[in-house]
């Protein structure tokens, strides 16, 4: 009986155990169905932490790659700079060719495109190795660098343009010095008695309007030659040409400013041709018969004098004759044509204007151009008295209508112009001033010269 005692109590423990066990299983098995308390917590704070640790890595990874990029696109960008700098370098050496100089931009181009195909390389399998910071400041300085050399290029080129301009200029200039020595070749030869040839075997039986003309003609170009060198002279002294022109013709209207030489040409030939119509310029009262009786007697005596006057130089005539009708002529046409205030203006004083008083003859080149244009004018009188006719000068008032009679244009404009005008009633051609003066030889009517200008109906009426 005492034996039984012991195997119950050995399993009475047995049992204890066994119930113990399946309650830490239950307890076990309640907490991971239902997620309580600590022990689930103490998991989560764990796999917290391990997911902050994974982020944290690739975060830093992300900022890493963003900087390789960028410093791989500014590496790029540095490059194209480069390539753009060597292939303008390329192009100027071409012209001029430089056979050294295209194969150093030649060698740059090729160098970069090798750099930048490495990059790429090395992109596309992932072995980039740099330095952002250290690749940026790199490729900052060598865009830098490339700029600056294109810039060079760019102001040798320009320094090239501006040597070629200078050239052209040069080139320019001489040819302008070159025609306007030829035109003044030229003009000498119009102006010489050169031109005259046709009145080099002229007999006084054989004149007629055509000489008259012809030798006009002679005259006129040298008046447009002083009017020329009268306006440099002005304009050199500064004067106002406007307001001198003004004081000529008041009223005057210019279709451009360069028609302003008419003014002064008009007022020098009306102050030159005044008196012409009587003997040696005499605007002494004389009764008609005495003019008439002095001009028939004197006709063959004024064509002496045309002969002989047409090819001499001024100066050795008024040298040989100081007291002739050509000196006084001379003398009193300078007067009026350059006043005292004017000749003061051009030349800072007045000696040459002592010296015409004195009867001398001064040696400027304005006194020696006035000089020929008076001679001219001078020899054509002469050979207005030689004819039998009566030689006559007209002028034509301001504001007067056109005639094709009477009148040219010194303007083709104004010409050109009046076929329109005529068939409308608003404006119409009148005479703004006489610049020279037309001529009668008996029945003969030579123009005179007119600058023309379009007026309103209304106002012309």
């Amino acid at each position: 009986m005492e034996t039984i005692k012991p195997k119950s109590a050995f399993n009475n423990r047995s049992k204890k155990l066994a119930k113990t066990f399946q309650k830490v299983i239950s307890l076990r098995g309640a907490t991971k169905n239902n997620g309580i308390c600590m022990l689930n917590s103490h998991l989560k704070v764990k796999e917290d932490l391990f997911t902050d640790h994974q982020i944290k890595p690739r975060q830093g990874n992300s900022h890493k790659n963003r900087a390789v990029m960028e410093a791989l696109i500014a590496r790029l960008f540095a490059g194209v700079t480069t390539i753009k700098a060597a292939y303008a370098e390329l192009q100027m050496a071409q012209h001029p060719y430089n056979n050294d100089s295209i194969q150093a931009a030649d060698q740059a181009v090729v160098d970069e495109l090798r750099a930048i195909s490495e990059l790429k390389r090395r992109f596309l399998k992932r072995e980039l190795d740099l330095s952002p910071q250290v690749t940026v400041m790199l490729a900052e300085i060598q865009e830098q660098q490339s700029l600056m050399k294109t810039y060079e290029i760019t102001i040798k080129r320009l320094e090239a343009e501006v040597d070629v301009k200078h050239s052209n200029i040069s080139s320019l200039i001489k040819h302008l010095d070159e025609c306007a020595a030829f035109n003044k070749s030229l003009e000498k030869k119009l102006n010489s008695s050169g031109s005259l040839s046709l009145l080099d075997n002229l007999t006084h039986s054989a004149l007629s309007p055509t000489h008259f003309v012809h030798f006009l003609h002679h005259t006129l170009r040298s008046i447009r030659s002083f009017s020329k060198l009268m306006m440099a002279e002005m304009e050199s002294a500064h004067w106002d040409l406007e307001a001198a022109v003004k004081f000529i013709h008041p009223n005057a209207v210019f279709t451009k400013p360069t028609h302003r030489t008419f003014a002064f040409e008009s007022f020098v030939c009306i102050t030159m041709f005044e008196g012409f119509n009587y003997p040696d310029f005499s605007l002494q009262e004389d009764p008609p018969q005495k003019h008439l009786q002095l001009h028939h007697q004197g006709q063959n005596l004024y064509f002496d004098k045309f002969k002989k006057l047409k090819s001499l130089n001024p100066k050795q005539y008024l040298t040989h004759n100081p007291n002739s009708s050509f000196s006084k002529f001379l003398k009193s046409k300078y007067l009026q044509v350059v006043h005292a205030k004017m000749e003061c203006s051009l030349f800072g004083n007045l000696n040459q204007r002592k010296v015409v008083n004195s009867g001398g003859y001064p040696d400027s080149a304005f006194f020696i151009a006035f000089a020929e244009m008076a001679k001219r004018v001078w020899t054509l009188h002469c050979l207005a008295l030689s004819f039998q006719d009566d030689v006559t000068v007209f002028q034509v008032k301001k504001n007067a209508r056109f005639s094709e009679v009477y009148m040219e244009s010194v303007t083709e404009e104004s010409v050109s112009s009046s076929g329109e005008s005529s068939d409308s009633n608003s404006s119409e051609l009148r005479v703004g001033f006489t610049v020279v003066p037309g001529f009668k030889i008996g029945k003969t009517v030579i123009q005179s010269q007119v600058y023309l200008s379009l007026v309103g109906s209304s106002a012309s009426s």
